[in-house]
């Protein structure tokens, strides 16, 4: 049997790691109201030897806030990783031990962070979570929408036809959906929710815990309305409605199911006597799709 096992805490050897290396500890930092930060945050960052942070300047900031020594911070970030990775690791396997920061709230989520963890473990690290605020899931238990289910997609692809394709092949999923977004690419983004997913139920949550804290909720139309009148300012966690379970058992149900897009279209010229741009029209509709989708897997 194939297994890890780490003891977090176990201080003699024989845990996942030996008691000679130190650990890596993942610590939570606030999203922006520095009061979000944990008392056991800050004993760790105390504690270490090492401060890995995304961004040193960010990170200083937040060291002196709180009277914690800037002198052992050193730069990890998606530029530098694949030579800071192993000196880190080499850090930590002489006995120091390391604590990774991101920008705001959990490192190893949409960051560099999960390579540092990848190498830990494949060294025999132990790798210690210290839990803090999170964007994502603030936005999520605020939203209204269903809890019980969700699945976070990071940041969407920045090229319009991946991000159609992906969003495409989650569409049929009915647990809430979370991802962020940065202001200026917010309007396309939900251009394509709307585009993609339809007119289901958003909640558009920005600058959470700051001053400015603000939650647009509605329909994709409506929102995506309000923002040409307030243009998106700070960072966004978007939260969306899965699919409604009756209309996903309606399509997979559907008489069409098992034909081809070609085959399909074809359906609606011979039985339904249409021209071939009406067919592929109604073989739209059929499948949610916009006509152009159809044209361009025909073509």
């Amino acid at each position: 049997m194939n297994i890890q096992v780490q003891k977090s805490f176990e201080t003699s050897p024989g845990g996942a790691a030996d008691a000679v290396s130190g650990k890596l500890f993942l610590v939570g930092t606030p999203i922006g109201n520095l009061e979000d930060m944990t008392y056991r945050a800050v004993r760790t960052l105390q504690e270490a030897d090492i401060i890995a942070a995304e961004d040193t300047r960010q990170t200083r900031k937040l060291l002196t806030h709180f009277d914690i020594s800037p002198g052992k911070l050193l730069s990890y970030h998606e530029h530098n990783k694949v030579a800071s990775g192993p000196e880190l690791i080499r850090f930590i396997i002489e006995g120091k031990n390391l604590a990774l920061v991101s920008d705001a709230g959990l490192p190893a989520i949409s960051d560099p962070g999960s390579d540092l963890v990848k190498l830990a473990l494949a060294a025999g690290i132990s790798v210690i979570p210290v839990p803090g605020a999170n964007a994502a899931l603030s936005a999520l238990i605020v939203s209204g929408l269903p809890t019980e289910r969700f699945t976070f997609l990071g940041f969407l692809p920045r090229d319009h036809k991946e991000r159609e394709q992906l969003l495409k092949s989650l569409e049929d999923r009915e647990e809430t959906m979370l991802m962020y977004e940065s202001p200026h690419r917010l309007i396309k983004t939900v251009e394509s929710l709307l585009e993609v997913w339809g007119d289901r139920r958003i909640v558009l949550a920005r600058e959470l815990t700051k001053r400015y804290e603000e939650m647009a909720r509605g329909k994709v139309q409506d929102c995506l309305a309000w923002l040409q009148e307030h243009p998106p300012l700070g960072e966004y966690c978007l939260v969306v409605e899965g699919a409604h379970p009756d209309q996903v058992k309606e399509k997979r149900d559907a008489w069409w199911q098992s034909l081809t897009v070609e085959e399909h279209v074809r359906h609606y010229e011979t039985e339904g006597e249409m021209t071939r741009k009406e067919a592929m029209k109604k073989t739209a509709a059929d499948r949610g799709v916009a006509k152009r989708d159809i044209y361009n897997q025909l073509i």
